[in-house]
């Protein structure tokens, strides 16, 4: 006789860190590597930034369609960054786990902390830098953001780095390639 399959919601991976962490590199490696595991996508009252598909990076919605979202409890979890909101359409999620397929959540602490209350199952990982120093180098490196963007989200990172226990695992990245294989590991 076979134990009883995993609960779906246990199939429901939350992937959460810090800016410049590598958690888009991790996922971006995680698609091509396992395509069987689906990515949700998010909901966002921004603008695309070119080269970005509605759809596939973010489904780009207006202010009113956010608002009844938010309404008609049809999102996981949502925040505002920036100045836009986004979100994480419940239905899409909740078809594929009841489906058997495991789901892959990127999203910040906050919505982290939405559905660790409402889907207590849920595994929630945080993935973190190899020292404070290397995610300095990382957000300045970048090169694409003024020098008060970056205090910012070091700032933000700080909060973040401190609520690591929340979490039910850590995966360090130092290596894409590791971090794709344990949560694979972990789904």
């Amino acid at each position: 006789m076979s134990a009883d399959p995993a609960p779906a919601s246990r199939r429901l991976v939350v992937l959460s860190g810090p800016s410049g962490v590598g958690k888009t590199t991790v996922v971006k490696a995680l698609r091509e590597q396992h395509p069987e595991i689906w990515v949700s996508v998010s909901a966002t009252t921004r603008f695309p930034r070119p080269g970005e598909v509605d759809g596939v990076h973010y489904s780009f919605v207006t202010d009113a369609e956010f608002d009844r979202l938010v309404a008609d409890d049809a999102l996981l979890e949502w925040a505002e960054f920036a100045g836009n909101r986004y979100g994480t359409p419940r239905g899409p999620v909740e078809q594929r786990l009841a489906g058997g397929v495991p789901v892959v959540l990127e999203i910040d602490l906050q919505g982290a902390r939405q559905v660790r209350s409402r889907v207590p199952e849920a595994l929630l990982v945080f993935v973190a830098p190899p020292s404070w120093e290397e995610l300095v180098s990382r957000l300045s490196g970048r090169g694409t953001e003024s020098p008060e963007v970056v205090k910012r989200r070091l700032d933000l990172a700080r909060v973040e780095l401190a609520a690591e226990d929340e979490f039910d695992t850590t995966l360090v990245n130092t290596s894409v390639d590791e971090v794709c294989d344990r949560l694979v590991a972990l789904l």
